[in-house]
This record gives C-alpha cells, structure tokens and sequence, in this order.
C-alpha cells in the first residue's frame, strides 16, 4: 500500500485498512474526504500543495472524473515548479502528498479504466 506507484484502492467493508491508514498517518495529518461533501475538491487541493495524505472514504463503483490528473498522476515541470491540472487551475505539487482511497462495498466491480489507475487492495 505504501510502496506503490499507483495509489491504492481498498476494498474495505470492515473498516480495518480505513484505520489502519488513520493511524499511520495522523503524525501527518491526514485529511478524511467523501465524494459527496462539497468541498471535497478543495480540501484535496489544499493537501495537494502542503503534502499533507488524502483519505477519500465511501467511494462507490465509479470515480469522479475530476480526480483523473490525481489519480494518473499527471505532474507537469514548469519553471523548476511540480504542478498537477486540479479542474480548471494549476495547483503547486508536493512530492510529500499520498492519496488512498476505501470503499466499504464487499464485492465491487470497478471499470477497467478505474482498475489502470489504481491499485486494488482487497481486505474481505
């Protein structure tokens, strides 16, 4: 989960890799997202730029197609500056940030567009 180049997907129905990850990363801060909070893509961004990790929890079968730069890592070089295209602004990126997602559903069927951009951890 931690030594990937993809960032990883749990499937996680008993909650243990959702905690797992709280603890491991609450020295860092970890910030705990959801897709249907308004200010998911805010908060993201912030964490982003600071490096601060990324929990996004309850995801379902399919991804918001915001969150493509982030999950393919699309990280572009200008100007001696790291930058990722978050919607429809440049947001500084520091190599420090971590992303990981949990899904509490026992049995998903992800795309395979979603399954080449992740790395699925099964904890059923």
């Amino acid at each position: 989960v931690t030594r990937t180049r993809r960032w990883p997907l749990l499937i996680d129905p008993q909650m243990q890799g959702n905690r797992w990850i709280r603890a491991k990363e609450k020295a860092n801060r970890v910030q705990v997202i959801k897709l249907t909070e308004s200010t998911y893509l805010r908060t993201l961004e912030n964490c982003i730029r600071v490096g601060n990790p990324v929990l996004l929890e309850g995801v379902e079968e399919s991804l918001d197609p915001a969150l493509e730069p982030v999950l393919s890592k699309q990280v572009v070089k200008n100007q001696g500056r790291l930058l990722i295209r978050l919607g429809d602004t440049d947001v500084d990126y520091n190599p420090d940030f971590r992303f990981y997602i949990t899904s509490k559903l026992a049995n998903p069927h992800y795309p395979p567009e979603v399954c080449v951009k992740v790395t699925i951890v099964n904890f059923t």
